[in-house]
């Protein structure tokens, strides 16, 4: 357990864009109109946590404001606005409803900062990637009310996607070490539009491997190229002979395809819908001249088994597309009286 942390965190000055705005000057993403002088406006203290975490703090800070951005709709909170006196203060416990991995509490950190009109503090009892307990907090926030009541949502809906995506891959990862095996499991690019990065930090957190973060860091040669290219050895050259210096994956359907694929010198070879017994035979026939990666059709009851087959990773695509959020509140502190 990570050890509790109180960090003051000064206002962040962030102007909010609408559909029709001026989105030309960047700062925080290409979508972003802070200006370019001072191109982040979150706490530096925090834009170093989000840096250790690889995480970029200006892409941070944009799908912050995003989310702020859509919830007021170029309004303001008006039942907030209306219940709590503006200079209320006041602690907000983020409490989980239920166990899992938490992932995400630097996100939500930067939606309080993107809100707030004042200063405010945050304690940090838990890391992202911890296991929390149902009933414990993560994370609490002292400021003024009408600014946590303000954020409350936006951080909550990352934060509970985030632990979501963060749970589901600790329960892979804890499946696939029961079987004894040494392979990990790792995301695709099926992931929400614009939270990728996001989404992926989360699959780290609960002790995921990430895939490739786009088309362009590595070539993943697929059934339509096979198709297109007329054979897999064929899609194998061309790619090599355009792009030598990148990384190679071929998806194969069949045994038979898996020899051509590793004597065209394939670096990985992606095992599309392969039984278990397929996968222990496709192991036999690369003898460690390449890495397998088993994917489709895939299950948790049947982690251990894949996982034991000798392939090197477990390829999860609901990770990020189909991961329940982890449940987890906001409580307002009462007043002491």
């Amino acid at each position: 357990m990570s050890t509790p942390q109180t960090e003051p965190h000064p206002h962040t000055e962030l102007p909010l864009l609408g559909a029709d705005a001026d989105a030309t000057t960047g700062g925080c993403g290409d979508g972003c109109g802070c200006a370019a002088e001072d191109a982040c406006g979150l706490d530096p203290a925090l834009q170093e946590l989000l840096l250790e975490q690889g995480l970029d703090p200006e892409y941070v800070e944009y799908v912050a404001a995003m989310a702020v951005e859509e919830d007021l709709a170029g309004g303001e909170d008006v039942t907030t606005v209306a219940t709590v006196p503006e200079d209320a203060v006041g602690t907000a416990d983020f409490t989980a409803r239920a166990a899992g991995t938490v992932a995400g509490l630097r996100i939500a950190e930067a939606v309080f900062s993107v809100v707030a009109e004042s200063d405010f503090e945050v304690e940090r009892p838990v890391a992202d990637g911890d296991r929390v307990a149902a009933g414990q907090v993560v994370l609490s926030i002292s400021g003024r009310i009408r600014d946590l009541l303000t954020a409350e949502r936006s951080a909550l809906n990352l934060l509970c996607h985030l632990s979501g995506v963060a749970t589901a891959t600790r329960a892979w990862a804890d499946a696939l070490a029961a079987g004894g095996g040494a392979a990990k499991v790792r995301d695709t690019r099926k992931t929400t539009p614009g939270l990728r990065a996001l989404e992926k930090f989360a699959v780290r957190c609960g002790g995921g491997v990430n895939h490739r973060m786009s088309l362009s860091d590595a070539a993943l040669v697929k059934d339509n190229h096979v198709v297109a290219a007329g054979g897999v050895a064929e899609a194998f050259r061309a790619v090599r002979e355009r792009f030598p210096e990148l990384p190679i994956e071929v998806e194969v359907d069949r045994l038979d395809q898996i020899l051509p694929a590793v004597e065209a010198g394939a670096d990985l070879i992606l095992l599309d819908n392969f039984t278990p017994d397929q996968m222990r035979e496709a192991v036999r026939l690369v003898a460690g001249r390449a890495v397998l990666e088993a994917s489709g059709g895939l299950t948790l009851a049947d982690a251990a088994e894949v996982g034991a087959t000798g392939v090197d990773y477990v390829a999860v695509g609901a990770l990020t597309h189909s991961a329940p959020v982890l449940d987890i509140g906001l409580d307002l502190r009462e007043a002491e009286a």
